[in-house]
């Protein structure tokens, strides 16, 4: 999944799936980044669980915890914080390629401000302003992400 362009996911679910099980637009939408987006999602848990040391495990293990306790009390909260600053990136990618979902006739800012563009003919002023609409989104999701990790660092 992770090999194949979030662009011809979106295609694929929904012309070709489209078909057989009448997926509408939205759905589509919605199953093409959840699909490609879960593949990272993955990814990045997978890589950031095996990150933690086997030692911690086995020293929960140790005081008493069972398998299903040591992790989810001592691995899974390390965890977070290996991945937090990932999936932070994730997220905001995930924002600025929802931008393909045009590909497919579905409104959003960058379909918007296309139409914009056929109805006035202001295509640097209109670009731009929708570029500045995704810029400011992504700085305060940048932003939200490093006031997460701050506090995750502070409570240790």
């Amino acid at each position: 999944i992770r090999g194949i362009p979030l662009l011809v996911q979106l295609i694929f679910i929904y012309y070709a799936m489209g078909r057989f099980f009448k997926i509408q637009g939205m759905v589509a939408a919605v199953v093409a980044l959840s699909i490609c987006f879960g593949a990272y999602m993955g990814e990045i848990v997978r890589a950031g669980i095996q990150a933690i040391p086997k030692g911690q495990m086995e020293a929960a293990i140790a005081l008493g915890l069972s398998r299903s306790q040591a992790f989810r009390y001592v691995i899974l909260p390390q965890t977070v914080k290996v991945i937090l600053p990932a999936i932070g990136n994730e997220f905001i990618s995930m924002l600025k390629d929802s931008s393909l979902v045009s590909a497919i006739a579905l409104s959003d800012i960058l379909r918007k401000g296309r139409e914009y563009i056929s109805r006035t003919f202001l295509s640097l002023e209109t670009m731009l302003v929708v570029a500045l609409i995704y810029l400011i989104i992504t700085l305060l999701l940048s932003r939200l992400v490093g006031i997460l990790e701050e506090r995750l660092h502070q409570n240790g």
